[in-house]
């Protein structure tokens, strides 16, 4: 059973770090993603909530900023990549999440994965840096980029934070 259970973490920690390296998410964003905000047909996700635990409770919430809920184009091989994996998790219901770890378990993964490989640690919050990387390596203009991100920053430090105004 522990072999079992290990296999299964392993390969949704694969998964969680391939979204998390791809799109521009907070670790709550990803950790309230459920079967249903996957369109497996149109290869999107719907980022619509959000996840944090307090006092021994989940709590899934909506966003702070309405810039927050988007819709995201995914790669083909990833859509199946998280097919895969949903269909390893036998029963698992539309609304449940798909990824039913703390964010402290996924950064205490990243921080063994690190060691284990002989890199230097990195937080997940980090990925998001690594994504930008990414864009650039693929040809994306850095203007795109930067308006991509800053209007995000923007949009959601503003909304959240309106004393900077």
């Amino acid at each position: 059973m522990k072999g079992t259970i290990e296999a299964k973490l392993t390969v949704s920690f694969s998964v969680i770090m391939k979204i998390f390296f791809s799109f521009y998410l907070t670790k709550a964003e990803m950790l309230a993603l459920t079967k249903e905000d996957v369109d497996f047909q149109n290869n999107q996700i719907s980022i619509t909530k959000t996840y944090y635990r307090t006092e021994r409770r989940d709590i899934i919430t909506t966003p702070k900023t309405e810039q927050s809920v988007r819709v995201i184009d995914i790669p083909q091989f990833l859509t199946k990549e998280i097919e895969m994996y949903v269909s390893r998790c036998y029963g698992l219901p539309d609304n449940e999440r798909l990824f039913p770890i703390v964010a402290e378990a996924v950064q205490h993964k990243l921080k063994r994965a690190c060691v284990k490989s002989g890199v230097k640690p990195i937080r997940v919050h980090d990925l998001r840096h690594s994504h930008v990387a990414y864009l650039i390596n693929q040809g994306v203009q850095p203007l795109i980029i930067n308006l991509k991100i800053v209007k995000y920053i923007l949009k959601t430090s503003t909304d959240s934070h309106p004393k900077f105004l």
